[in-house]
């Protein structure tokens, strides 16, 4: 089994190499994890950072004492994925997270569409996102991921527009498509772009903009996948596509 995954702010060391992994962390890894001296483990910033260490020790119940290895930098994938994630009703939202964060999209926007019934407004959309976030940053370390997905500030139509004039390939997940996602050309580098609808559908207005920004619609299978699972799926299909899951 691969070593476990830790966040740190930073990669300082004692004169002998040691690092000290304290905090909600080091409680984690030596309480939870029960982690002792030889085994390995990864320290990451989730940003790309990260080096290989091994268990020196313990101090009480949060304090890991870890030989660390360099520090190096994992270069950013490519072509890079974002999704566009529509609001969905619960905690459906932090499950279609962390699943597209295993699969590995590198960035999601969530979306305020028009037809979403859950809206993030004040102290509960603070909350949303900060969830979102937390998901993020979890499913990156259960994953092994060292560059965790960027979750975007909440978008409106309008402002996801330029995200996907701007794509190097575009795609609005829709029953109206004709086209499948598995047969679309799709760039070497650049980005892409997905646009996940919420459970109440894409608006006419919403594709008709979307369209002018030059994103089609595609279409998956013969079913139609709940808005939750729908861009891990269709993440699963390009990054396989794209050679980044060769």
């Amino acid at each position: 089994m691969t070593a476990p995954v830790f966040v740190v702010d930073h990669f300082g060391t004692d004169g002998a190499g040691r690092y000290v992994l304290d905090g909600p962390e080091g409680r984690h890894a030596v309480s939870v994890k029960r982690l002792r001296a030889g085994e390995g483990v990864v320290l990451t910033d989730g940003a790309g950072r990260w080096a290989e260490g091994e268990v020196a020790g313990t101090e009480g119940k949060d304090r890991l004492v870890v030989a660390l290895g360099d520090v190096v930098e994992e270069p950013a994938e490519s072509p890079r994925l974002t999704v566009v994630q529509a609001l969905p009703k619960g905690d459906r939202g932090e499950l279609a997270v962390e699943t597209m964060t295993e699969v590995g999209v590198d960035a999601i926007v969530p979306w305020s569409a028009a037809r979403c019934i859950t809206q993030w407004k004040g102290e509960r959309g603070l909350k949303s996102l900060a969830k979102w976030r937390a998901t993020a940053r979890e499913a990156g370390k259960q994953s092994r991921r060292v560059r965790f997905p960027e979750v975007a500030e909440v978008a409106t139509t309008k402002q996801v527009v330029p995200l996907l004039a701007g794509a190097a390939f575009a795609a609005v997940l829709h029953e109206s498509g004709t086209e499948p996602l598995a047969t679309a050309e799709l760039p070497v580098s650049g980005d892409i772009v997905l646009v996940v609808g919420p459970e109440g559908g894409i608006s006419p207005e919403e594709l008709e903009l979307f369209a002018q920004a030059g994103a089609r619609p595609y279409r998956l299978g013969r079913s139609v996948l709940r808005t939750s699972t729908a861009g891990t799926a269709a993440a699963a299909v390009l990054l396989a596509r794209t050679g980044r899951w060769s």
